[in-house]
């Protein structure tokens, strides 16, 4: 058959130059392209490469500095160099100290150890053999003597201006009586990057804080700034002879480009490969520029590497795309002409074929790649097919069932209603037949199935496709949703079985807690009662020895008939006895049990009954209490007995705070609004440490010493407050000590009242 492609061959000859053109424009820009990409990873790849070595130098660079930083210090706690610092010359002391130091010196492997007094003179020094020893030099215009003299630690690089070799420089500060009286200098050298790094292609640089080079794997780039240096530190540079005679220039940058990933790409002259020399023997080259800041030295540390490679990579890379599209092009053209003459002498069988292998392939992978499996039957019911998937699911090939009756692949109990279905000649009869039935495979195990039976008519005859679906997974996820189900009924009854008890005994441990906190409020009580125990017997001691002298001497009076002086001395001992029960009448109202019921208190009378109790101790102690003058005027709603026991903890504690303090204090202040009442209690002792703050109203937890104190007050003062509808906190004031304050509803707050005694009473 001729084919017409629809277009002369000659109108196809006329684009021929414009495609050709076309092409190659594509092709250069391709070049280009792989270029540019090339170049990038290339870039990418070295600057990894550069942060790799720079990581590991600046790794061991801070190491080597870290293991001298702290020597000058531990030098400057060394009694012989203090007693050194502040030797007349000539002192054997100067001489045990510069042997002292030559020996530290040769153990550490420092160049230089010396020590200068406060005007900047070297009096011992590791070097003293030496002819070139800095004994007797002065070095009080170096930045590391300036910064140890002002109290700080000295870091510096720079020349030796004796030795002439580069250092860096580690000083500290030699203190006696609360001044400085001379610095300990500890110098180390650091060029051994410059003896062993043997890489031609990556340059490692070390800069001071001003961009100075002092080390370098380039002789030529030493003493060299990276960038310019202005009049002013250039001045400053020279004045400090940092760099001794060096004549500090910059390093001849001719372009600078900054990458987005932190590097930076710059060209500068170098002398290195004059071969086809440029620009009076020094040639441009082109390097990537890393680096880091060494911390807490003011060190830079800088990786120069050539992009030599990169180019290089670029280079190759660009030939070899051009090469492999060369190549790409000619056997394009190659296999098109083929192409054209094989299509030429196959086109006409492939139409006719085309048709037929497209419906056959398209049914077949249809048929194959289903995941229900489908069986062909005859008129009478026998297999004339199967699909993968039923061979599968029955484990018969085709080959072994072909011809025989499918109602051999299902149980005997369903094999009458798909045999009445295949057989029945009713024209009534529905062509479609859908059951769940029991499959049996080749090794007479079973599966459940549902089967969807199908007449249809093939070439004038009646056929039968079976469509079956394994119910297997269906079948076992209803049985395990079914055992879920019960399970669950069975836990929930568990469940609220234990929950019924677990309420039950809740309760009990509820009222027992509600009895065992009374219990431990009187118990804390009596405790304190016994804490000012001591106190108390010391103020009845008095009266009692009065008593007893005022009877004695009615006695003797009443001998001698002077009747009106034993009746004074008998006014005196009732005077007395009135005073020592004041004493004794706080600690019965305090020891007795609250009422629990909510009232006006006023902090006025709180204090006095609290003043009342502790007074002994105070005074024993030699501690003063400030407290605020309106008291008086002041109402809160509460328990007046347990806000009363709450003070007394509070104040307990803080005199037992300031234990082994002579004279002294506690401050009680007060803050209020509309609705609350703040008092807090300020101690001048240690303070709290603020890992122990959440835990202070623990109970049992306490820092007093054993027998001072089961740890319950503070727990028990919590509650009380809280069931008086307030709130204790605790926390460190800024100037010292531990606030604790005691936040309370105003007497006018009748709901706070209200909600309090209920809550009280709960508890109580």
């Amino acid at each position: 058959m001729a084919v017409d492609t629809g277009r002369p061959v000659s109108s196809l000859r006329a684009y021929r130059p414009l495609l050709i053109t076309l092409l190659l424009t594509l092709f250069v820009l391709l070049l280009v392209e792989t270029g540019v990409v090339s170049r990038q990873q290339a870039i990418d790849e070295l600057q990894r490469s550069a942060e790799s070595h720079l990581d590991r130098y600046m790794l061991s660079l801070q190491q080597k500095l870290d293991r001298y930083k702290d020597l000058p210090h531990l030098l400057a706690t060394h009694s012989e160099l203090h007693s050194a610092v502040t030797a007349p010359l000539g002192d054997p002391i100067l001489e045990r100290a510069s042997r002292y130091l030559e020996e530290v010196n040769g153990i550490i492997g420092t160049t230089d150890v010396y020590l200068m007094n406060a005007e900047g003179v070297t009096v011992a020094a590791s070097n003293w053999r030496s002819d070139t020893t800095f004994i007797g030099r002065d070095f009080s215009f170096r930045p590391y003597f300036q910064d140890a003299m002002e109290g700080q630690e000295g870091r510096y690089f720079a020349l030796g201006t004796t030795s002439n070799k580069r250092g860096y420089y580690f000083s500290y500060p030699l203190h006696q009586d609360g001044r400085i009286v001379g610095v300990v200098v500890v110098k180390v050298d650091l060029h051994d990057v410059e003896r062993h790094w043997s890489n031609p292609l990556i340059d490692l640089l070390v800069t001071d804080s001003d961009g100075i080079i002092f080390i370098s794997t380039r002789p030529d780039w030493k003493f060299r700034s990276l960038q310019p240096l202005s009049q002013q530190e250039m001045q400053r540079i020279v004045s400090s002879l940092r760099y001794g005679n060096y004549e500090l220039t910059e390093l001849e940058i001719l372009k600078r480009e900054q990458l987005d990933s932190g590097g930076e790409l710059i060209t500068l002259l170098d002398s290195r490969h004059i071969e086809n020399e440029a620009l009076d023997g020094l040639k441009p080259r082109q390097f990537l520029l890393q680096r880091k800041q060494v911390p807490g030295f003011g060190l830079h540390v800088s990786v120069l590497a050539s992009l030599e490679p990169v180019e290089n990579s670029m280079l190759r890379s660009v030939l070899m795309m051009g090469f492999s599209t060369a190549a790409v092009a000619l056997l394009v053209l190659f296999l098109l002409a083929r192409r054209r003459i094989v299509k030429e002498r196959a086109r006409f069988q492939q139409r006719e074929m085309m048709a037929l292998e497209e419906n056959e392939a398209r049914v077949r992978a249809i048929i194959d790649n289903t995941h229900a499996g489908l069986v062909m039957l005859d008129t009478s019911g026998s297999i004339e097919s199967i699909n993968p998937t039923a061979e599968k699911l029955f484990g018969f090939a085709i080959d072994q069932i072909r011809g025989h009756y499918f109602s051999q692949l299902l149980a005997q109990a369903d094999r009458a209603l798909c045999w009445r279905h295949i057989l029945a000649d009713d024209p009534e009869t529905p062509d479609l037949l859908s059951i769940e039935a029991t499959g049996l495979r080749q090794d007479g195990s079973r599966l459940p199935l549902e089967l969807n039976i199908n007449r249809m008519t093939l070439a004038g005859s009646r056929h039968f496709i079976v469509t079956i679906h394994d119910l297997t997974e269906r079948k076992e996820q209803e049985r395990q949703l079914k055992a879920a189900q019960e399970a669950l009924e069975t836990r929930v009854q568990e469940r609220t079985i234990d929950l019924s008890r677990a309420n039950a005994k809740l309760v009990e441990e509820m009222e027992q807690h509600g009895r065992t906190q009374n219990e431990l409020i009187q118990t804390a009580k009596l405790a304190v009662i016994g804490q000012m125990s001591a106190g108390i017997n010391h103020e009845l001691n008095q009266p009692l020895t009065a008593i007893r002298n005022y009877a004695d001497n009615a006695r003797a009076f009443l001998a001698r008939d002077r009747l009106e002086t034993v009746d004074t001395n008998l006014q005196e001992i009732g005077a007395l006895t009135e005073r020592m029960s004041r004493i004794i009448h706080p600690l019965k109202e305090f020891a007795r049990k609250s009422s629990g019921a909510a009232e006006r208190v006023c902090l006025q009378s709180v204090r006095d009954g609290a003043m009342s109790l502790m007074y002994g101790r105070f005074e024993k102690a030699r501690v003063v209490v400030n407290w605020p003058e309106d008291l008086g005027e002041i109402y809160v709603r509460g328990d007046s007995l347990r806000l009363e026991q709450v003070l007394v903890n509070l104040l307990s504690n803080a005199l037992h705070a300031m234990e082994g303090q002579a004279d002294g204090q506690i401050d009680v202040t007060l803050a209020r609004d509309s609705h609350w009442i703040e008092l807090s209690v300020r101690d001048h002792g240690p303070g709290i440490p603020a890992v122990d703050q959440a835990r202070v109203f623990e109970p049992f937890y306490t820092t007093k010493k054993s027998g001072q104190g089961l740890g319950l007050g503070l727990s028990i003062s919590h509650r009380i407050v809280q069931t008086m509808g307030g709130h204790l906190s605790v926390a460190n004031h800024p100037e010292g000590g531990a606030v604790f304050t005691i936040q309370l509803p105003t007497g006018e707050d009748t709901s706070h009242a209200t909600g309090s005694s209920e809550k009280q009473n709960d508890q109580y």
